[in-house]
C-alpha cells in the first residue's frame, strides 16, 4: 500500500537505515494483520541485531513520527511489522472509490499504442488455434483504453503468403471462376492443396511462383485475390463478432506492400542489406545471444517478399501513419525467433528504433491428452462448431437450462471459452475442458456471471439512499469483502504494465467467492437495522459495478438471467 511505503520510507530515513527497496505487501495472515514488511530481515545482516529488535525500533519510530489515525494496530511479530487498518480509513478509500467513475485507480502516463492481434490467415477457416490471439488481444487492448492510452487495433490478416498461391492454384485446377468462390469451396480447397504441397515439391514450387507473381501485380491472380479476400473477411467477421471482438483496422500483409521500396531504400541508406546466395538478408546476430539467431530474410532469391518483411514494411506505415510509442503483437509463443528478427532489424533502422516493440506470446490450447485441442476425429475443430458444443453442453448441464434465451446461450457461451482462456496465464499452455469450464461452481465464466445476477438482484430489490460509508464494518465477511476491494488499484496497474489479462480474471474470480460468501452470511433483504442494511447496499452496489467493468474488460456480456 503507498501510503504505508511512503510512512515507512519517512522512518527509516530517520532511523538512518538503508534498503534498496522499501514495499508493504499483502499479509499472508490476514488473521493477524492487512499488511506486513520483511524487510528487518535484510537490516538485521547489515546491522548485526535481530529482525525482532529492529523491528521494535521501527515501530516506535513509526509512533513516533507518523499520523496513526489511519490504523487500527502496528506490531512487530516474529521479525514481520505488521499493519492493520483502522475501519474509517477503509472507507474513506471505498468512499473515493465510489464518488469516482473509474474506481480511483492511479492512471499511468497516455501514450499511443498499436495493438497487433487477431493474425487470421485468409482462406482459412477459423479453428481453436485462433480463439487465443482474439480473445487475449481483445482483452489487452480494452485494457489498455480503460487505462487512458490511445489505442489503435489492428487484425493485421495473412493475406499474401503461400496459402494464397495454393489456393488460386487449386481454383484453377477445378476449373472455378472467381464469381464462384465460396467459403464452402475455400473452406474445402485450402486443406486439400497444404496436404497435397507437402506431398509433391514440383506443385509447391508452382504455387510459391503464383504467390510471387500475384506481389508483383498478375491481373488474373488478383482478380481471384479480392474475390477470396472479400468473402474470406466476410466470414472471419462473421466468427470475430460472434466473440465480441473488433478491430479499428482490418489491413493485411498486402496493404504493407506499398511500403517496401521506402523501406528498402531506408535499408540501403545505412547498408544494413547484404547478399547471401542470392537472397538478401539483414545480420541480426548478437554477441549476446546464447543460441543462434539467423540472419533476416528481407528477399528470397526470387525476388518473393516473406511475411517479416511486410512486418517490417507495416512498422513504417504504422509510423508513418500514427507514429505511435509503442506497437504490442499479440501471437503464438512459437514465433518468438520471428520476432526477434523483426525487432531486431526494425532498431537498426533510424527511422523507426524509436519506436517500443513488444512481442506478446501465447501458448497453445491443449486437450485432455495435453496436446493441441482435437475433436473426437483427430480434427482441430472450427470455432463455429466450438460455439455449438459449448451451446449444447450448457443446455445440458440442468434441465432449467433448456429454457434459456438463444440469446443468453451465446453469451454464456462466450462465457465459458474466454474465462477459461483468460484465468490461464497467456505465455502458458493450458488444457481446454468444456465439460468443466461450463459450471456454475467453480472457477468458471458461468460462476461469475450467476454471482453478480445474484447480487444484482438484491440490489433491484432494495433502492440505497446514500452515496456514502459510514465509518462502520460489521462482520469478518465485511471486512474481507472491502478489503479486495481496495485491491482493484494495484491489479488494474499490475495488469496493465505485464499485459496479462490473467491478473485481472484471477482477481475477478477471488472478489466473486468473497462477494458469495459475504451474501451467504449477511442476509440485506431483511435486515431491520437501516444503517447496516444502507452500508451494505452501497457496498454490493460498488462491487457490481465493479464485477461488471472488469467481465467487459475480459470481454464477457451478462445475460439477462441464468
Amino acid at each position: 500500500m503507498k501510503i504505508l511505503d511512503e510512512m515507512l520510507v519517512k522512518c527509516l530515513d530517520s532511523l538512518g537505515y538503508s534498503l534498496d527497496e522499501v514495499k508493504v505487501i499483502k499479509s499472508n495472515r490476514p488473521d493477524l494483520a492487512d499488511y506486513q514488511f520483511d524487510g528487518c530481515f535484510k537490516l538485521a545482516k547489515v546491522l548485526h541485531k535481530s529482525p525482532m529488535e529492529i523491528g521494535n525500533i521501527i515501530v516506535d519510530k513509526f509512533k513516533e513520527i507518523n499520523d496513526l489515525s489511519i490504523l487500527d494496530k502496528i506490531l512487530c511479530v516474529g521479525g514481520f511489522i505488521n499493519f492493520t487498518l483502522s475501519d474509517s480509513y477503509i472507507n474513506s478509500l471505498i468512499n473515493e472509490m465510489i464518488s469516482d467513475s473509474k474506481f480511483n485507480i492511479t492512471m499511468p502516463v497516455k501514450e499511443k499504442i498499436v495493438i497487433d492481434y487477431g493474425g487470421a490467415n485468409v482462406a482459412k477457416p477459423l479453428h481453436v488455434g485462433h480463439l487465443r490471439p482474439a480473445i487475449v488481444g481483445e482483452s489487452i487492448k480494452r485494457i489498455l483504453k480503460y487505462m487512458n492510452q490511445d489505442v489503435i487495433s489492428d487484425v493485421h490478416l495473412g493475406d499474401y503468403g503461400l496459402q494464397i498461391g495454393q489456393v488460386i492454384y487449386g481454383l484453377k485446377k477445378e476449373n472455378v471462376l472467381v464469381d464462384d468462390i465460396t467459403i464452402s469451396i475455400l473452406d474445402m480447397i485450402y486443406p486439400k492443396m497444404s496436404s497435397l504441397c507437402k506431398s509433391n515439391e514440383e506443385i509447391k514450387n508452382e504455387c510459391a511462383n503464383i504467390t510471387k507473381e500475384l506481389q508483383d501485380g498478375n491481373e488474373e491472380y488478383q482478380q481471384y485475390f479480392k474475390k477470396i479476400l472479400e468473402i474470406s473477411k466476410e466470414d472471419i467477421k462473421s466468427n470475430y463478432d460472434y466473440l465480441d471482438v473488433s478491430f479499428d483496422l482490418w489491413y493485411g500483409e498486402s496493404d504493407a506492400y506499398k511500403y517496401i521500396p521506402s523501406l528498402t531504400d531506408l535499408l540501403n541508406k545505412q547498408n544494413l542489406l547484404m547478399l547471401s546466395d542470392g537472397a538478401l538478408v539483414v545480420d541480426v546476430a548478437s554477441e549476446n545471444d546464447k543460441t543462434d539467431i539467423p540472419p533476416f530474410i528481407y528477399q528470397k532469391s526470387n525476388k518473393a517478399y516473406l511475411y517479416g518483411t511486410t512486418d517490417l514494411a507495416t512498422i513504417l506505415q504504422r509510423k508513418k501513419d500514427f507514429n505511435p510509442n509503442k506497437i504490442l503483437y499479440v501471437a503464438d509463443a512459437r514465433q518468438a525467433l520471428h520476432f526477434t528478427q523483426v525487432f531486431r532489424v526494425s532498431k537498426m533502422i533510424d527511422e523507426l528504433k524509436e519506436i517500443d516493440l513488444e512481442f506478446l506470446g501465447l501458448g497453445t490450447i491443449n486437450g485432455s491428452d495435453g496436446k493441441p485441442y482435437k475433436t473426437r476425429e483427430g480434427n482441430t475443430p472450427k470455432l463455429k462448431e466450438l460455439f455449438k458444443d459449448c451451446k449444447e453442453i450448457f443446455k445440458n448441464k440442468r434441465e432449467d437450462n433448456i429454457n434459456i434465451k438463444e440469446n443468453d446461450l451465446d453469451i454464456l457461451a462466450n462465457s465459458i471459452i474466454k474465462f477459461a482462456d483468460l484465468q490461464n496465464n497467456r505465455e502458458k499452455e493450458y488444457i481446454f475442458d468444456i465439460q468443466k469450464f461450463s459450471d456454475v461452481i467453480g472457477k468458471t465464466g458461468p460462476y461469475i456471471l450467476y454471482t453478480y445476477l445474484r447480487a444484482n438482484k438484491i440490489l433491484i430489490n432494495n433502492r440505497g439512499s446514500i452515496d456514502k460509508l459510514s465509518e462502520n464494518i460489521y462482520n469478518n465477511q465485511d471486512r474481507e469483502l472491502r478489503m479486495k476491494l481496495l485491491e482493484l488499484d494495484s491489479i488494474m496497474n499490475y495488469t496493465f504494465l505485464s499485459r496479462l489479462p490473467s491478473i485481472l480474471a484471477n482477481y475477478l474470480y477471488e472478489l466473486c467467492v468473497l462477494l458469495n460468501t459475504f451474501y451467504e452470511k449477511n442476509h440485506i433483504n431483511n435486515l431491520e437495522d437501516e444503517n447496516k442494511k444502507e452500508d451494505w447496499i452501497l457496498l454490493l452496489s460498488l462491487t457490481t459495478k465493479i464485477i461488471k467493468t472488469l467481465l467487459d474488460l475480459l470481454v464477457i456480456k451478462i445475460p439477462s438471467k441464468m
